[in-house]
């Protein structure tokens, strides 16, 4: 049974409340009153309730959605993972106290990753609006500038090279074949299987790589004829097996392990694709010399995705997500956003305002970005919505006009503010995890970067008020 609150502490609980209540960091304090909204709570608490029909009146007593809404967020304020959560809450009286779990029992980490996937990206934007309108109401922000800028947040996958790619399509294949053939015994095709010929095929690849000049190319593509021929047989065996299941070759009485068939079948369906388009790019860059291959797959277990330049020096090739951040006063991220594919800079600057308009009720006075989102159509809209200062610059004029407009005090100081931008994204990389996210899928995406923006948002609303305060 769902609770949206904690029942009444008990005696003992109070008395260590009252203890440790010195011992909380500054931000925590305002945060913890931030976190007490209804609404706030309104929403996990519906979230969690959509997990079975009647689990707000049936069953044992959940874990109520304000620690289920603290817990994920202290996750991603510290940037920890839900092992090192669970320890640290369960040692910490003063994480006990915030986080409302008391002298109870502190959740496990598989329950909380089950919580993650319960509020999805909807419900983690729908917090993130509602954490933004407090820091509103609190005059925390109040929507007079604008900054914005783009950034990219990596998925979990290695280094992408197309042996790689291979050797891991081959190995999940392989691996669900066997489990199919562990359950069916011999009915059907028998597996044969190349997991070991493969590997010395991308062991010869990686030493032909190392060794420059033609000879080296040579082997290097002779290893990759045989590669591509060994995961060839294997992904027509996979086919093979995903037949036999559907037509009933390969089957079972029992029916749980008839579901595992399915889901293996299933497993099959998806992977055996996604090989064959590496397959196709293998031949295409290494045999047929075409190195610009359209919706370039990276990644198997992360389809989805892109190889992204940003044109930095450290790491010229990012592989990941495009992420929008648009920030307010105090350092407040007013709106975020995940691209499902890569957009030009320039084309977000108006939809940035409109989202700013819709968020906080106004219009904002300064709007600053860098030069990647200028475009004259872009400045002429922005002054016709009631943008009074565009503050991006066109690093390409050769008016004299707009060069003198760029050297104005008020352009250097809108763009010194802007600047700010680079830094926060390097906070919320460092300090809340969106370096690389963790979570799968394009939901997973979503979700990571809401949250650590509501962490974020989190922290510094309580930064302030606690400045404030003193």
């Amino acid at each position: 049974m769902i609770e949206a609150r904690r029942a009444q502490l008990s005696f003992a609980e109070g008395l260590i409340n009252e203890e440790v209540t010195d011992l909380w960091e500054e931000w925590m304090r305002p945060a913890d009153q931030v976190l007490d909204d209804d609404q706030l709570l309104t929403t996990v608490y519906e979230a969690l309730a959509k997990r079975s029909p009647k689990s707000r009146t049936r069953g044992r007593r959940g874990t109520p959605a304000e620690v289920v809404l603290r817990l994920l967020l202290l996750k991603h304020v510290r940037n920890w993972s839900y092992e090192v959560v669970e320890r640290e809450v369960r040692a910490n009286l003063v994480y006990r106290s915030f986080t409302r779990v008391g002298g109870g029992k502190v959740p496990d980490d598989t329950v909380m990753n089950k919580w993650a996937l319960a509020l999805g990206p909807e419900v983690i934007e729908n917090l993130h609006k509602r954490v933004v309108a407090i820091a509103q109401e609190k005059k925390i922000v109040e929507g007079r500038k604008m900054r914005i800028d783009t950034t990219v947040v990596e998925t979990n996958i290695h280094y992408p090279t197309d042996s790689s790619l291979l050797g891991d399509g081959v190995r999940v294949l392989t691996r669900a074949m066997k489990r199919i053939a562990a359950i069916v015994g011999d009915a059907g095709a028998k597996l044969r299987d190349r997991s070991r010929s493969v590997r010395y095929r991308l062991l010869e690849i990686g030493r032909a790589a190392r060794s420059k000049g033609g000879a080296g190319k040579e082997r290097l593509q002779q290893g990759y004829e045989k590669l591509l021929s060994s995961v060839s047989r294997v992904v027509g065996q996979a086919k093979c097996f995903s037949r036999e299941i559907a037509t009933g070759v390969k089957t079972s009485r029992d029916v749980f392990k008839q579901a595992a068939l399915e889901g293996l079948r299933k497993e099959l369906d998806t992977m055996a694709p996604r090989v064959k388009q590496v397959m196709q790019q293998a031949r295409a860059r290494v045999l047929g010399g075409d190195t610009h291959v359209p919706k370039k797959l990276v990644s198997i277990f992360e389809p989805g995705t892109e190889v992204i330049r940003k044109g930095k020096a450290s790491k010229p090739t990012e592989f990941g997500k495009m992420v929008k951040i648009q920030e307010g006063e105090n350092q407040i991220i007013t709106s975020f956003e995940v691209y499902e594919e890569r957009p030009y800079d320039s084309a977000l600057l108006i939809p940035a305002i409109e989202s700013h308009e819709e968020q906080l009720g106004c219009t904002p006075r300064l709007v600053a970005g860098d030069a990647a989102f200028y475009s004259a159509a872009n400045e002429k809209e922005a002054h016709e919505k009631g943008v009074k200062r565009v503050c991006v610059p066109n690093r390409s004029t050769k008016s004299a006009e707009r060069k003198r407009e760029q050297k104005k005090r008020w352009f250097k100081q809108g763009q010194k503010w802007r600047t700010g931008c680079e830094g926060r994204i390097s906070v919320l990389k460092r300090r809340h995890g969106l370096r690389r996210c963790l979570y799968k899928g394009s939901a997973g995406m979503n979700r990571w970067v809401g949250l650590g923006v509501i962490a974020d948002n989190l922290h510094h609303i309580g930064a302030v008020l606690a400045e404030r305060k003193n």
